[in-house]
């Protein structure tokens, strides 16, 4: 039996945990530099918020309807979600995290009844953390995913929602679409609609071998997996990336090379760090940059160049990102976005020593693990590089960021007695 936990409009649920007085008021949280609605809460949405709008289309929506905005706040959401995950390993040894607000949990072995378990877990989120939680229990994990579904829709479940017989799933598959199912978009969806298969049910009961030769063994698993036979495992160890990037939008657009450095050296860090975090080094750097696709002289261009040796000194990488920029960059354009990918990713481990190239040294990965250190005990961006710049001018925008509360030492709240 699987579980599913997940957050309930993570984003603006972590907007209402340190401003109480936001509870049950109407939240919407924006993607970068402020563009879009991409969280709302459980209010803004019987407002009817859209989802996925530009902003500047419905700001003055927002404020007649009394709603509060707020700019993605990425350090609080990622220690928010630390802290949910963290809890939730305390109700299973075997866990995977799926997402930054959802976790499948194995429940093998647990003596209590389900329903009680999953209300305990609910009850312990929202006491410690204050996160509301829905949680989904099946045979499957692509039924754990149809049940929290119903654990969010149907208000008799109070949150938890268990689908332990067929008698149960097929009474909800039957009243679903079947893009609700987990792995089926809305592209699929529609070739499963040219078919006849337009429910849940109507695919969990249709013909797996069929579908598997006109689509993929993904459609088989699904099907399997809905009619209650484990079909996916959980991923205990995350799987590495084969690539990295970091890009971004720019809050204010630039026009000189040295702002544009700057950013591609910011962007080239965070990607480093990531990739030390997955133990990896990379052979080669990708850097591009372009201007809107509404300018009249539109103009995209990206590089990628080979680093010296397997790497994963931001020291080196920054400087051959600053390379490729330099080549690609042109005069008299406003550049909208910028981006570093890191490709030709190998496992630290697995590094062969050629006598006859030059590898990272000890010293090196000893300096990167003190920084790395430092900015995860301290906050991210403690430590930055020089090619990063201090006046930060293109960074993107955040008109409505709300403060670091457990991130940043200033923006921690004060208790008043």
């Amino acid at each position: 039996m699987y579980a599913l936990v997940d957050c309930n409009s993570f984003y603006a649920s972590c907007e209402q945990i340190f401003r109480p007085d936001l509870r049950g008021q109407p939240v919407v949280v924006l993607s970068n530099n402020d563009g879009c609605i991409v969280a709302r809460s459980k209010e803004a949405k019987n407002l009817g918020v859209p989802d996925l709008q530009p902003f500047f289309k419905i700001a003055q929506l927002l404020r007649q309807k009394g709603v509060h905005v707020f700019s993605s706040n990425y350090c609080l959401y990622g220690d928010i979600s630390h802290k949910v995950m963290s809890t939730l390993q305390n109700y299973s040894p075997d866990i995977e995290v799926y997402s930054i607000d959802e976790m499948f949990l194995c429940l093998a072995g647990v003596q209590e009844p389900l329903i009680a378990y999953g209300q305990t877990i609910k009850q312990t989120v929202w006491r410690d953390i204050r996160m509301p939680v829905s949680v989904g229990m099946a045979p499957t994990k692509t039924l754990a995913k149809l049940a929290n579904h119903a654990a969010k829709k149907i208000p008799k479940t109070q949150g938890v929602c268990l689908l332990d017989s067929p008698l149960k799933w097929q009474w909800l598959q039957k009243r679903l679409p079947v893009t609700k199912v987990w792995g089926i978009g809305k592209r699929l969806g529609k070739r499963l609609n040219a078919m006849d298969i337009s429910t849940v049910y109507d695919l969990a009961t249709a013909n797996a071998k069929q579908l598997r030769q006109q689509f993929s063994v993904d459609v088989e698993r699904i099907i399997a997996e809905l009619n209650g036979n484990p079909a996916i495992s959980l991923e205990l160890q995350p799987a590495a990336k084969k690539q990295i990037f970091c890009t971004r939008s720019f809050g204010e657009k630039p026009t000189e090379l040295k702002p544009l450095a700057q950013a591609i050296s910011a962007y080239a860090a965070r990607a480093c760090e990531k990739l030390r975090a997955q133990k990896q080094y990379c052979k080669s750097v990708q850097v591009f940059i372009n201007t809107s696709p509404y300018d009249a002289n539109y103009y995209s261009q990206q590089l990628v160049v080979q680093l010296p040796y397997p790497t994963d000194d931001s020291r080196i990488i920054i400087a051959h990102a600053n390379k490729a920029l330099a080549i690609i960059y042109k005069t008299g354009k406003r550049y909208l976005k910028a981006g570093v990918g890191l490709l030709d990713l190998s496992e630290r481990k697995y590094m062969q020593q050629d006598l006859f190239q030059r590898a990272q040294t000890t010293q090196c990965d000893a300096l990167m693990l003190t920084v790395d250190k430092i900015n995860r005990r301290y906050g991210q961006g403690l430590i930055y590089w020089g090619a990063e710049g201090s006046n930060k001018r293109w960074h993107m925008r955040q008109q409505f960021l709300s403060p670091a509360y457990t991130t940043r030492w200033e923006d921690i709240p004060f208790i008043k007695c």
